[in-house]
């Protein structure tokens, strides 16, 4: 399937690291909202313009998307733009991925090298498995979801939708993440983070009450 990559920074050449290596698609191009970055290439690929290209592109026979940024809300709403414009969100997983059997992944979702989907885990939409990261047996993770490079979820951890998950963190098992909640890099999770809240530290600590955001 010939399709365009939505985000032409550090995480689109991750995306398209991937898919090279899957061989599946054809990356026709980037999309960005940067416009000083039209008409210039990422590792040969070219940057065609903003994402209002995207009605063009349909009709030039382009049928498959991917929404490479790393910011979960904007990650969702250019996801939806791209459904409501026909295109097929695909999803990529790297070779050096490991991905159970009984797992189940969504669409539009980023599996990066190293990484450790477990049985009978789910992955929603739109969700970022960064390098390295584990999901272990049993988790769901909500829609828009961040895993950082690194971070270990044991057993039946719930991460809710748009949440953000730091590099190295580690959620011991059966713990919640709230919806949009923070988890900062290296902490260690001993108890559930209420939604919208921010935890750091060993073990982490809550900044931010679900309230203030």
């Amino acid at each position: 399937m010939d399709l365009v990559i939505i985000g032409a920074g550090g995480h689109g050449k991750v995306v398209l690291d991937i898919l090279q290596a899957t061989g599946k698609h054809r990356v026709v191009g980037f999309l960005d909202a940067d416009p000083g970055l039209a008409g210039t290439e990422v590792n040969q690929i070219p940057v065609l313009g903003p994402v209002n290209q995207v009605s063009r592109l349909r009709q030039q026979k382009v049928k498959g998307a991917i929404v490479a940024i790393g910011d979960n809300r904007v990650r969702l709403s250019y996801a939806a733009l791209l459904t409501e414009h026909g295109l097929e969100l695909i999803s990529v997983i790297h070779p050096a991925a490991t991905v159970a059997r009984s797992a189940r992944i969504g669409n539009n979702v980023v599996v990066a090298a190293g990484v450790v989907v477990a049985a009978a885990a789910r992955v929603a939409n739109s969700v970022i498995l960064n390098t390295s990261c584990v999901v272990d047996h049993e988790c769901e993770i909500e829609e828009g979801v961040h895993i950082c490079p690194g971070a270990l979820l044991a057993g039946r951890v719930r991460v809710g939708a748009g949440a953000f998950v730091g590099l190295g963190a580690k959620v011991l098992p059966c713990l919640a993440i709230g919806e949009r909640a923070v988890v900062g890099a290296g902490a260690v999770v001993l108890r559930d983070i209420p939604a919208g809240a921010t935890a750091v530290g060993v073990p982490a600590r809550i900044l931010l009450p679900a309230t203030s955001i």
